[in-house]
């Protein structure tokens, strides 16, 4: 595993429960840990989503992640790599599986021996919070270190329906899960911003955006804002567009002048 060769975000070809990733927004090295490597499993169906269909190649099993998340690592450090993070994302949203919690533990059990100094992350859309026990895990883990990057593509319910395609996942349960949650322990706040059937956010949608984000500031746990764009190929790609970074630059400007003290960052 050639690490140091790897350009393309879903390289799934390099492995399919633990691949490496060069990761924009983690700013160098990720090594992705992916929970569904059998077919995708999410509550969102994003238009801008990257995870092109599959044939099934393997069922998940925890000690074959671990064996691969221990010889990527091995590998790295053999390449004398930074490794960044190792990063919960994958072929769905991973607070769905059944594994996530095993996984999670067995994660940092690895990354404490072998690489103490790289973060753990969850990129998570946010339904696994309807869950009790996910939420307190999410909770919990957060308040020692878990850097949890939380999904809120949308201000709006109508941009919501067109940004995320849910299935089975009110826009207004959600939200209010979300505000519990941000009540509670450290997070970061991720945005999609991108056209849709080539028109770029409403007005109204990005005036609600910014209200929601504020509130959801005000508990003050929030630690960063993540905007980023759309860079990578995805199957949906004539539905789904690249805005000029300097949209992108203008929303996040909007929201520095209200949430002063918190990084918003720009990734396009």
């Amino acid at each position: 595993m050639d690490i140091g060769s790897i350009e393309n975000h879903r390289s799934r070809e390099k492995g399919s429960l633990v691949y490496p990733v060069n990761s924009r927004r983690a700013r160098g090295l990720s090594i992705g840990i992916n929970l569904f490597p059998d077919r995708k499993i999410c509550s969102f169906n994003c238009p801008y989503c990257e995870v092109f269909p599959f044939p099934p190649r393997a069922e998940f099993e925890i000690e074959k992640m671990g064996a691969d998340l221990q010889l990527a690592l091995a590998t790295a450090r053999e390449q004398n790599l930074v490794i960044k993070d190792i990063c919960f994302s994958g072929n769905g949203e991973p607070s769905l599986s059944p594994h996530f919690p095993e996984a999670l533990e067995k994660v940092y059990h690895i990354r404490n021996i072998i690489v103490p100094e790289a973060a753990v992350v969850l990129i998570t859309n946010g339904s696994g919070l309807f869950k009790k026990d996910i939420f307190d895990l999410m909770v919990n883990k957060a308040q020692i270190g878990l850097n949890i990057w939380l999904k809120v593509d949308a201000g709006t319910e109508d941009w919501y329906k067109k940004m995320n395609q849910p299935q089975n996942c009110e826009y207004s349960l959600l939200i209010n899960r979300i505000r519990e949650f941000s009540a509670l322990t450290p997070f970061i706040i991720q945005t999609m911003i991108c056209k849709f059937n080539g028109m770029p956010p409403p007005n109204d949608e990005e005036e609600a955006w910014l209200k929601l984000i504020t509130e959801l500031s005000a508990p003050g746990k929030l630690q960063q804002v993540q905007i980023y764009g759309k860079a990578r190929p995805g199957p949906k790609d004539l539905l789904s567009e690249a805005l000029d970074p300097g949209y992108l630059e203008k929303r996040a400007g909007a929201l520095r002048s209200l949430i002063p003290g918190i990084p918003v960052d720009v990734f396009p």
